[in-house]
């Protein structure tokens, strides 16, 4: 068993995914130098350095689900052409977009969100805390456990992968970008839902045709 500290530790230090760390970790038996080394050789402690870089090149691409019932545009970046147009690339943009479609995140990350939302939640989930009758010495603790799910439920960043719920996104993007050695970043997206914001309306048929006519 990989101690959850030392996993956060070779994640500070070479910058790469959670669970790259704790793979490296257990394949080099739990030496921590040994587990440096893996993902160097790996190139996923690269992957944080690579993120500083500018990405301006990437492509805006669509994704429809369910029939025509969800769509999503989403923008990603990357830093030159060459990449925007290799498969690799295209193939994570178009799990993004399905990431999207299928977990509708509120938001791209945690700094996206207004600090005015995670006022109302605290005092929100301070309240069922009090509701579930907690003890008051742990309120604080449950609240901000509880906002850190709120993170990991509402950030596209911090969501687990539909595909693999033991990465996050965030890992994700690490991962590709130490595979393509370039820069990625999501920068924007929008996501439709049909009917969405709309109030169907309900009427009683008998009573439309009287208004129309006049009586």
């Amino acid at each position: 068993m990989i101690p959850a500290a030392l996993v956060k530790e070779l994640r500070e230090k070479t910058g790469a995914g959670m669970m790259d760390c704790k793979r490296a970790l257990a394949d080099a038996g739990g030496d921590f130098e040994r587990a440096v080394v893996l993902l160097r050789e790996k190139g996923l402690a690269a992957a944080a350095k690579k993120a500083g870089r500018i990405a301006a090149e990437g492509v805006v691409d669509s994704y429809i689900h369910l029939g025509g019932r969800i769509g999503v545009l989403v923008e990603v970046n990357c830093e030159t052409d060459f990449v925007a147009r290799t498969d690799d690339f295209r193939e994570f943009v178009r799990d993004v977009a399905m990431q999207i479609a299928a977990a509708n995140p509120r938001y791209l990350s945690r700094e996206d969100v207004p600090p005015d939302v995670i006022e109302k939640e605290k005092e929100i989930l301070k309240n069922q805390a009090l509701n579930e009758g907690k003890p008051a010495r742990v309120i604080e603790k449950i609240v901000e456990g509880r906002v850190e799910k709120f993170y990991k439920e509402n950030c596209l960043l911090e969501q687990a992968y539909i595909r693999d719920p033991d990465l996050t996104i965030t890992d994700l993007l690490k991962e590709k970008i130490a595979k393509i050695g370039e820069n990625i970043s999501i920068r924007r997206y929008v996501r439709f839902e049909m009917g969405e914001g709309l109030e169907k309306k309900s009427c009683n048929l008998a009573e439309e045709v009287a208004r129309l006519s006049g009586e």
